[in-house]
């Protein structure tokens, strides 16, 4: 009886798990610098169309 097919998938599914891991939270990290740089270009654009007071 082998358990090499047990083993592979094992070490499969735990790689597939630590490169999430590494990646997830730069992936967020980026999505939410693009959403403050986006924001920031929003309210940019809105204090100069507002007329001086």
């Amino acid at each position: 009886m082998s358990y090499l097919g047990y083993v592979l998938g094992a070490y499969a599914v735990f790689a597939v798990f630590l490169a999430w891991d590494f990646w997830a939270p730069r992936l967020r990290l980026t999505r939410t610098r693009r959403e403050i740089a986006a924001r920031a270009r929003r309210q940019a654009a809105r204090a100069d169309g507002e007329p001086s007071a």
